[in-house]
């Protein structure tokens, strides 16, 4: 007869299945819009967004992954071999996406590729997301402390990210649709790296943590 425990974590592995399943659906309709929208704007802040999305849908998949492997196998020994594999993969992922902003938003700032254009599409898009995915973020890192996921805490960040980076892009899209600061586009993809390097170097910390274990 399964114990209680084992009840409660495998209740936790399917909620972190249901949440990262639903974020990917969420970010393949987000990426495209956002890619699509940010081409005809000349927006790095929108292709930064749209990037950012991808890597998303990518690190979901890592989490779904690494969460049904673990629960359709009951040796517990197995957690910190999948966690080891998976959390360096989301880390690089972040780390991909703050040198795409840095080079790309660096460029954008010297002048160089264009200047921005304003974007409708582009600003309904990022008012949905700040709608979204604050709360699925949030439910994800709750959902990681519960569950000691590396990989699942560091695919949380992402989603946090994703509405800061929301926000930032919604900004500097405003920005530059009511008063022409075409500067506050690239300016506004800066907002993200931070973030995005402390927790893709944290996530592949945890990971060789796990290996050495």
């Amino acid at each position: 007869m399964p114990r209680s425990c084992d009840i409660a974590r495998e209740t936790l592995l399917r909620r972190g299945i249901w949440l990262s399943s639903a974020v990917l659906i969420w970010n393949v309709i987000e990426g495209v819009v956002a890619l699509s929208a940010g081409i005809a704007a000349n927006s790095v802040a929108l292709i930064s967004f749209g990037i950012d999305a991808s890597i998303e849908i990518l690190s979901a998949l890592v989490v779904v992954w690494r969460l049904r492997s673990e629960l359709h196998h009951d040796d517990a020994s197995r957690v910190g071999h999948l966690e080891a594999r998976a959390a360096p993969v989301t880390g690089v992922l972040l780390l991909l996406l703050a040198l795409y902003i840095c080079i790309d938003g660096g460029r954008r700032l010297f002048g160089l590729g264009g200047e921005a254009e304003a974007s409708h599409v582009g600003i309904l898009l990022t008012c949905l997301s700040l709608l979204v995915m604050p709360m699925i973020g949030w439910a994800k890192l709750k959902t990681a402390a519960r569950l000691n996921s590396a990989t699942m805490r560091a695919d949380g960040f992402q989603t946090v990210a994703c509405a800061w980076l929301s926000f930032a892009t919604l900004a500097g899209l405003v920005l530059n649709a009511l008063l022409g600061w075409s500067w506050a586009d690239p300016l506004a993809a800066f907002t993200i790296v931070p973030l995005a390097v402390r927790e893709g170097l944290e996530a592949w910390r945890t990971g060789h943590n796990f290996a050495e274990q």
